[in-house]
């Protein structure tokens, strides 16, 4: 009876049965507590670092993740492809596909370790002096990026290893893969710094340990998931259609990825001239706002897989009950966080730094954002659904409009028209505030485009 119990729980999930809402809950409950331990790498790095090391260090691991983001760009477009087509072909019972799929995806992912590990290290330091990052956080800056290019494939594969296990409706094996490697992330972070006193290249390290184990992990699960798809020489054996399809369908959720990152990368310039305290409080809100965040990602990418499977199978009447259903607990779940951030987000603001000054600034620029999460909410619900069905360029669009269009230029904008002698570089809160204008636009945009249904003529199976 255990047994059996045992191999449901971790048994890939047909979500083209049963009532939408209790499929598309089951999913998402597992893949939030993983997002969430996921967020913890970051979250304990920042709070050992903020703890055990000084505010110096807090702002040049904040300074890196911007950067860290962007080099992830390529296999967050992979693994968005591999979700997305595994979960259809899945749902249409293509073993053949299912398996060409699974196998050129880890190919594809090696060949591109090798190539950004190769290109980018050498050019880590000048990114960052191009960026204006202060002096007294170079060094350590330029240390936590580079141990991070290194170990990059243990964070690659897991993102594409645990899309592929997802697509395939098992999102508890991904979860507990990932809170092992989050218990020994903890670990290594303490050790490393607390005890060896290896300062932040000891927490990238840490970092990068973790990721390889979880990445490690999923592999051995894949390879015992045999009754579903194959995995022999011949499916890792690039196939030009195949590949193509991965990279049509990925390549958009990448460039919003490197949109969004792009931006970051040059908010983060303007952030850097408000100097030191202003870099470390935007590190602290950061890490609340992954928190917060987490719902949304986790909805929106139950979201793609509901619709994945279900689009594969023609069912297209439950993508639009679970799309309506789906939305509704999103929206629900990210009015309750904004509630706590604005009730407790003194308290959460504390875990971080001791430094009152630090803690107040942060939580005031919180304040800022928190409404926005329920528009968030709304955005990556819908445009998990079209992602699934196979449109991944109307999400992109959107991105793109908010980011390029609306945020970046906004945050300069009112860093210029609010200058002063007091203020040479204006109001620190523009950041914030385009931050949440292309938040609510973004959730206006994503509404439109799902109401006139375009994307439900995507779907992959019809094209390979």
């Amino acid at each position: 009876m255990k047994t059996s119990v045992y191999k449901k729980l971790f048994a890939p999930t047909d979500m083209t049965v049963g009532t939408p809402w209790r499929s598309i809950l089951a999913f998402t409950l597992p893949m939030l507590i993983g997002n969430i331990a996921q967020q913890l790498y970051s979250t304990v790095d920042t709070i050992v670092v903020g703890k055990f090391i000084g505010d110096n260090a807090l702002s040049a691991v904040g300074s890196a993740t911007p950067l860290i983001n962007m080099l992830l760009v390529l296999f967050i477009g992979i693994s968005a492809g591999a979700t997305i087509m595994v979960s259809q072909y899945y749902g249409a019972r293509n073993r053949e596909s299912l398996s060409l799929t699974i196998g050129n995806c880890i190919t594809v992912t090696a060949i591109s370790c090798v190539i950004l590990i190769a290109v980018m290290l050498p050019l880590i330091r000048p990114i960052l002096v191009a960026l204006n990052t202060p002096e007294s956080i170079l060094a350590d800056c330029t240390g936590y990026l580079q141990i991070s290019l290194i170990g990059i494939a243990g964070l690659a594969y897991y993102n594409i290893l645990s899309g592929i296990i997802r697509g395939m409706g098992d999102s508890i094996s991904a979860l507990l893969y990932l809170l092992v490697a989050t218990v020994i992330n903890i670990v290594l972070d303490l050790l490393f710094v607390a005890v060896f006193g290896m300062g932040v290249p000891g927490v990238a390290l840490a970092t990068v340990i973790a990721q390889v184990v979880s990445s490690i992990c999923c592999m051995v699960k894949l390879t015992r998931m045999r009754e579903n798809f194959d995995l022999s020489p011949a499916h890792l054996r690039p196939v030009g259609s195949y590949v193509k399809t991965i990279v049509r369908l990925g390549l958009p959720s990448g460039l919003t990825q490197a949109i969004f990152s792009s931006a970051m990368i040059i908010v983060q310039s303007l952030t850097n001239c408000f100097g030191e305290q202003f870099i470390a409080a935007n590190v602290v809100v950061m890490r609340v706002d992954g928190f917060a965040m987490m719902p949304n990602f986790s909805f929106g990418m139950a979201l793609t897989t509901f619709a994945g499977q279900n689009v594969g199978a023609g069912r297209y009447d439950r993508v639009l009950q679970g799309a309506k259903q789906g939305t509704w607990m999103a929206v629900g779940t990210s009015a309750a966080i904004t509630g706590v951030i604005l009730l407790l987000g003194k308290s959460l603001m504390h875990i971080f730094t001791e430094t009152q000054e630090l803690v107040d600034l942060s939580y005031y620029l919180m304040t800022i954002l928190a409404v926005g999460y329920i528009a968030v909410a709304i955005s990556q619900s819908l445009s998990g659904i079209m992602r699934g069905a196979g449109d991944t360029m109307t999400p992109m669009w959107i991105s793109l409009i908010t980011t390029v269009v609306v945020r970046v230029p906004i945050a300069y904008g009112i860093s210029y028209l609010t200058r002063t002698a007091e203020l040479p570089y204006g109001q620190k809160e523009c950041v914030q505030i385009s931050l949440l204008l292309s938040w609510v636009l973004g959730a206006v945009l994503t509404v439109l485009f799902y109401r006139l249904g375009r994307w439900k003529g995507k779907a992959v199976k019809q094209d390979t």
